[in-house]
This record gives C-alpha cells, sequence and structure tokens, in this order.
C-alpha cells in the first residue's frame, strides 16, 4: 500500500507601512490663579486656586508682540474682581468693557501692584506672590492681569480673569491676599 502525503505549504508575509503627513502640536495660552489670605495677626484665613480666561485682546497681544513686534517689553498688573454678585467673563472682555464682573480696589497700594517674574521652565511660568493690603470690608471673587496700572482704571489690555472655585470670600481691613499667576503654552 502506498501512502502518499501532498503538502503545499505556503507562506504568507506582508509588511505594512504607512506615513502620517499632518504633523499636530497642540498649544494654547492658559494658566491659573492661586490666592492665599493670611489675617491682620499672619494667620491663614483660606486659600484658592482657580483657572482663568484668556480673553481675545490678551491672546492677540502675545501673537502681535511675540511673532511681530521687534522689541517689546510687557508691564504687568493684578487686579482683584468684586464678589457682591457672581462675576461672568468673556472673550470679548476689555479693560474699556468687561460687563459681567466689577472691579475690587478695596486695597491700599495707589496702583495696581505689578507681579514680578520667573524664568520660563518646561512650558510655564509663574510670578511671584503679588500682595494686596486689604484696607475694607469687602467680598473678592478673583483676580485679573492687565498691562495698565491705574487703580480701577479703563484702559490697558487686559489678560486674563478668572473666579474663585469656593465663590466669593470676605476679606477685611488688615487681611492681605497674596496673588500668584502660572501660564503655560
Amino acid at each position: 500500500m502506498n501512502h502518499v502525503e501532498k503538502l503545499d505549504a505556503v507562506d504568507n508575509q506582508g509588511v505594512s507601512i504607512s506615513k502620517n503627513n499632518a504633523l499636530q502640536e497642540g498649544g494654547g495660552a492658559e494658566g491659573f490663579y492661586t490666592v492665599t489670605c493670611f489675617d491682620k495677626d499672619g494667620n491663614l484665613k483660606w486659600k484658592e486656586e482657580m483657572h482663568n480666561l484668556v480673553v481675545t485682546t490678551g491672546k492677540n497681544l502675545i501673537l502681535n508682540t511675540v511673532f511681530t513686534g521687534s522689541s517689546y517689553t510687557a508691564a504687568w498688573y493684578m487686579g482683584l474682581v468684586e464678589g457682591a454678585t457672581t462675576p461672568t467673563y468673556a472673550l470679548t472682555d476689555t479693560m474699556a468693557s468687561h460687563p459681567g464682573w466689577t472691579e475690587s480696589t478695596s486695597y491700599s497700594a495707589a496702583t495696581r501692584p505689578a507681579p514680578s517674574w520667573g524664568t520660563s521652565t518646561a512650558d510655564s511660568i509663574s510670578t511671584t506672590a503679588t500682595a494686596f493690603s486689604i484696607n475694607a470690608t469687602d467680598t473678592i471673587a478673583g483676580a485679573f492681569m492687565t498691562t495698565n496700572s491705574t487703580k480701577g482704571g479703563t484702559t490697558g489690555t487686559l489678560y486674563s480673569a478668572g473666579n474663585f472655585t469656593a465663590g466669593s470670600r470676605s476679606v477685611q481691613n488688615g487681611d492681605t491676599l497674596n496673588v500668584t499667576w502660572t501660564g503655560t503654552v
């Protein structure tokens, strides 16, 4: 008896290479404020961290100075947002027109304080704490950053603004608010 086995072996190999020609990198201007409140004796009363809205005028200032400017030195100032009502922010807010919120001027400095800047690292930059010496009983809801030092002023470029996550906070004469801003790209 003859037994014949037949084997048809077919090796099937394939290699597929694909290439993505659409390089994408995300980016955007964003940041957050950290605010601490100390009473007149230096005791911590509360601390807030909040994300901010970078408004259109702030984004345009960055684009126009970084990409098209030849020499530009920015001067930045911090401000406080009044919290008697719940503030709202819009991309279209400017220093001349921000109908959803009001600036608080319940601090002793004659002008908005200027933050000191650190060195950018790992796609971010932070300010050191900017101090507001509170000189009246008030309710504060958040903070903002602008290019004009005039306390209560309506000129300059608004960069960003944001509310406390826990809602408005009470401050009293003698309190100190320390505001730090960190931005990332």
